[in-house]
C-alpha cells in the first residue's frame, strides 16, 4: 500500500477513537491526537523530528475545528450555551489562541513537548479527582466581562499551545465561578471552535515560511493527516455521546486519566 494512503488510514483509525472519546468524555481529542500523530509522522518520516510535535499540535487544532462545531451545534440546540457571557469568553480564548499559535513556532520543540506533558499530567489528575469527588455548589460569582476575558485568554492560549479544544481547562474555570456544568460544557464546546480556528490560523501563518501546499502542508497543518482524522471523528463523536447512557463514565475517566499519565511520561522520555 502507498505510504501516504497508509498514513491516512492510520489517522482515520486514530480519528475514530478520538471521536468516540470526545463524545463520551466531552474532550476535544487533542490530548490523544498530539502524541499519537507525532508517532505516526515520525514513523512515516514526514518531517524532521524537531518539527513533529508542532505539526501534530497544529493538525490537532484543525481537526478540533470540525468536531467542536458539531458538538456546539448540539449544545446550542439544547439551550446549553450561555450567550449572555459567551462573547466575552470567546473573545478571550480567540486572543490567547491566536497569540499562542504564533509564539509556539518560536519555542524549541523540547519546550513545547514539556509544556504539553505537564499540562496532560495536570489534566489527568483533575479528571481522576473529578471522577471521585461529590459535586458541591460553589457561591463564587462570575467575574465581569473584561476580567473574564483576561482569564479565558490564558486558557485559550494554553489550549492552542498544546493543541486541545480547551474544554479540559475552560470547564473547570467556569464551574469554579459557579456556572452550571451543562452550560460550562456547552460554552466550552463553542469556544473550542474559536480556539481551533484562531490557533490554526496562527500555526498556518507561522508555518507558511517552512512548508508549502505542494508538500501537503497548510503552514504547520499536515493536510493528509487532517483528512484522515476528520473522516471518522465527525461520525464517531455522536456514538460516544450516546454511550454515556450505558457505560460507567467515572470508571472510564479513571482509565483515561491513567492513559494520559502514560502518554505524558512517554512524551517526556522520548
Amino acid at each position: 500500500m502507498n505510504d501516504l494512503l497508509l498514513l491516512v488510514l492510520y489517522c482515520a483509525i486514530l480519528g475514530s477513537g478520538v471521536g468516540f472519546l470526545a463524545g463520551l468524555l466531552g474532550i476535544g481529542g487533542g490530548l490523544i491526537i498530539v502524541p499519537v500523530l507525532s508517532a505516526i509522522l515520525l514513523h512515516f518520516d514526514v518531517l524532521p523530528a524537531e518539527q513533529v510535535v508542532i505539526a501534530a499540535i497544529a493538525t490537532s487544532l484543525a481537526s478540533i475545528l470540525f468536531t467542536s462545531t458539531s458538538s456546539a451545534l448540539a449544545h446550542h440546540k439544547n439551550g446549553n450555551v450561555p450567550w449572555q457571557v459567551a462573547p466575552w469568553i470567546m473573545s478571550g480564548v480567540a486572543l490567547g489562541a491566536l497569540v499562542s499559535g504564533f509564539m509556539a513556532s518560536f519555542l524549541p520543540e523540547a519546550v513545547v513537548r514539556i509544556i504539553f506533558s505537564v499540562c496532560v499530567v495536570l489534566i489527568a489528575l483533575k479528571m481522576l479527582y473529578s471522577s471521585r469527588k461529590t459535586a458541591t455548589q460553589s457561591s463564587r460569582t462570575l467575574p465581569n466581562g473584561p476580567i473574564l476575558t483576561f482569564f479565558t485568554s490564558i486558557t485559550g492560549g494554553l489550549s492552542a499551545m498544546i493543541g486541545i479544544g480547551g474544554g479540559a481547562l475552560l470547564v473547570p474555570l467556569l464551574t469554579f465561578f459557579s456556572m452550571d456544568m451543562k452550560k460550562a460544557i456547552g460554552c466550552a464546546s463553542a469556544c473550542g471552535i474559536v480556539i481551533a480556528l484562531f490557533g490554526s490560523l496562527g500555526y498556518i501563518s507561522a508555518g507558511s515560511k517552512h512548508f508549502e501546499l505542494t508538500q501537503g502542508f497548510a503552514g504547520f497543518v499536515y493536510l493528509p493527516a487532517l483528512v484522515g482524522i476528520v473522516s471518522t471523528s465527525w461520525f464517531m463523536a455522536p456514538i460516544g455521546a450516546k454511550s454515556t447512557q450505558y457505560l460507567p463514565v467515572s470508571t472510564i475517566k479513571k482509565i483515561f486519566a491513567a492513559l494520559l499519565m502514560v502518554i505524558a511520561a512517554n512524551m517526556i522520555v522520548n
